[in-house]
Protein backbone atom coordinates (compact mmCIF):
# COMPACT_ATOMS: atom_id res chain seq x y z
CA UNK A 1 0.00 0.00 0.00
CA UNK A 2 1.27 3.35 -0.85
CA UNK A 3 0.66 6.45 1.16
CA UNK A 4 -0.28 9.68 -0.53
CA UNK A 5 2.44 12.25 -0.70
CA UNK A 6 2.31 14.77 2.11
CA UNK A 7 0.58 17.98 1.16
CA UNK A 8 2.78 20.98 0.77
CA UNK A 9 1.74 23.58 3.37
CA UNK A 10 3.37 26.31 1.27
CA UNK A 11 1.60 25.44 -1.92
CA UNK A 12 -0.58 28.24 -3.24
CA UNK A 13 -4.26 27.82 -2.56
CA UNK A 14 -6.50 28.11 -5.57
CA UNK A 15 -7.26 31.77 -6.27
CA UNK A 16 -10.75 32.92 -5.37
CA UNK A 17 -12.63 35.07 -7.76
CA UNK A 18 -13.06 38.60 -6.44
CA UNK A 19 -16.55 39.47 -5.21
CA UNK A 20 -18.54 41.30 -7.85
CA UNK A 21 -18.59 45.05 -7.29
CA UNK A 22 -21.89 46.57 -6.31
CA UNK A 23 -22.62 49.33 -8.72
CA UNK A 24 -24.22 52.39 -7.15
CA UNK A 25 -24.44 50.93 -3.64
CA UNK A 26 -23.52 54.19 -1.93
CA UNK A 27 -25.64 56.14 -4.40
CA UNK A 28 -28.66 53.96 -3.61
CA UNK A 29 -28.20 54.53 0.13
CA UNK A 30 -27.96 58.29 -0.32
CA UNK A 31 -30.94 58.31 -2.69
CA UNK A 32 -32.99 56.25 -0.25
CA UNK A 33 -32.16 58.64 2.57
CA UNK A 34 -33.12 61.67 0.46
CA UNK A 35 -36.45 60.08 -0.49
CA UNK A 36 -37.15 59.23 3.15
CA UNK A 37 -36.28 62.78 4.20
CA UNK A 38 -38.54 64.35 1.55
CA UNK A 39 -41.47 62.09 2.48
CA UNK A 40 -40.96 62.85 6.18
CA UNK A 41 -40.93 66.59 5.57
CA UNK A 42 -43.98 66.41 3.34
CA UNK A 43 -45.91 64.55 6.01
CA UNK A 44 -44.73 66.84 8.81
CA UNK A 45 -45.16 70.16 7.04
CA UNK A 46 -47.45 69.75 4.10
CA UNK A 47 -49.91 66.92 4.55
CA UNK A 48 -52.20 68.66 7.06
CA UNK A 49 -52.45 71.63 4.70
CA UNK A 50 -53.18 69.48 1.66
CA UNK A 51 -55.87 67.47 3.47
CA UNK A 52 -57.42 70.54 5.09
CA UNK A 53 -56.62 69.31 8.60
CA UNK A 54 -54.47 72.31 9.55
CA UNK A 55 -56.00 74.69 12.10
CA UNK A 56 -57.12 78.07 10.82
CA UNK A 57 -55.52 81.11 12.43
CA UNK A 58 -58.35 83.48 11.61
CA UNK A 59 -58.26 87.20 12.41
CA UNK A 60 -60.87 89.23 14.26
CA UNK A 61 -63.73 90.03 11.90
CA UNK A 62 -63.35 86.87 9.79
CA UNK A 63 -65.87 84.06 9.83
CA UNK A 64 -65.27 80.36 10.34
CA UNK A 65 -67.25 77.14 10.51
CA UNK A 66 -66.66 74.73 13.35
CA UNK A 67 -67.34 71.03 12.88
CA UNK A 68 -66.11 67.71 14.22
CA UNK A 69 -65.82 66.41 17.75
CA UNK A 70 -65.74 68.71 20.74
CA UNK A 71 -62.26 67.50 21.70
CA UNK A 72 -61.00 67.71 18.08
CA UNK A 73 -62.86 70.54 16.30
CA UNK A 74 -62.21 71.39 12.65
CA UNK A 75 -62.19 75.10 11.83
CA UNK A 76 -62.50 76.37 8.25
CA UNK A 77 -62.52 79.97 6.99
CA UNK A 78 -65.78 80.94 5.28
CA UNK A 79 -67.34 84.12 3.89
CA UNK A 80 -69.52 85.71 6.57
CA UNK A 81 -72.51 85.74 4.18
CA UNK A 82 -72.19 82.04 3.26
CA UNK A 83 -75.16 81.04 5.45
CA UNK A 84 -73.48 77.76 6.37
CA UNK A 85 -74.46 75.98 9.57
CA UNK A 86 -72.15 76.39 12.57
CA UNK A 87 -70.90 79.73 11.19
CA UNK A 88 -69.11 81.94 13.72
CA UNK A 89 -67.53 85.38 13.54
CA UNK A 90 -64.13 85.78 15.20
CA UNK A 91 -64.53 88.54 17.78
CA UNK A 92 -61.05 88.32 19.31
CA UNK A 93 -57.86 86.27 18.96
CA UNK A 94 -55.73 85.67 22.05
CA UNK A 95 -52.20 84.53 21.08
CA UNK A 96 -49.71 82.39 23.03
CA UNK A 97 -52.25 80.55 25.15
CA UNK A 98 -54.69 77.66 25.31
CA UNK A 99 -56.63 79.34 28.15
CA UNK A 100 -60.17 79.74 26.82
CA UNK A 101 -61.03 81.86 29.89
CA UNK A 102 -58.97 84.69 28.32
CA UNK A 103 -61.96 85.48 26.09
CA UNK A 104 -63.92 86.53 29.18
CA UNK A 105 -67.34 87.72 28.10
CA UNK A 106 -66.18 88.80 24.64
CA UNK A 107 -67.39 85.71 22.78
CA UNK A 108 -70.08 83.07 23.14
CA UNK A 109 -67.64 80.30 22.27
CA UNK A 110 -63.89 80.02 22.89
CA UNK A 111 -61.82 77.59 20.87
CA UNK A 112 -58.15 76.76 21.61
CA UNK A 113 -56.06 75.95 18.53
CA UNK A 114 -52.45 75.27 17.61
CA UNK A 115 -50.79 75.98 14.26
CA UNK A 116 -47.21 74.70 14.13
CA UNK A 117 -45.63 76.23 17.26
CA UNK A 118 -48.25 79.01 17.56
CA UNK A 119 -50.99 78.47 20.11
CA UNK A 120 -54.03 80.72 20.29
CA UNK A 121 -57.65 81.00 21.31
CA UNK A 122 -60.41 82.11 18.95
CA UNK A 123 -63.25 84.00 20.68
CA UNK A 124 -66.34 83.44 18.54
CA UNK A 125 -69.93 84.63 18.23
CA UNK A 126 -72.55 82.74 16.22
CA UNK A 127 -73.57 84.45 12.97
CA UNK A 128 -77.32 84.97 12.89
CA UNK A 129 -79.02 83.84 9.69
Amino acid sequence: MTTPPPSDPFAAAPAQAPAPEKKGGALKKIGGFVVLLVVGLAVKLGLPYVTGEAPVHAKAGECVTVSGKENDPKVDSQPCDSGKPDLYKVVKVVDDTFDVEKCGTVGEVALAQQLDSDKFVLCLNAVKK
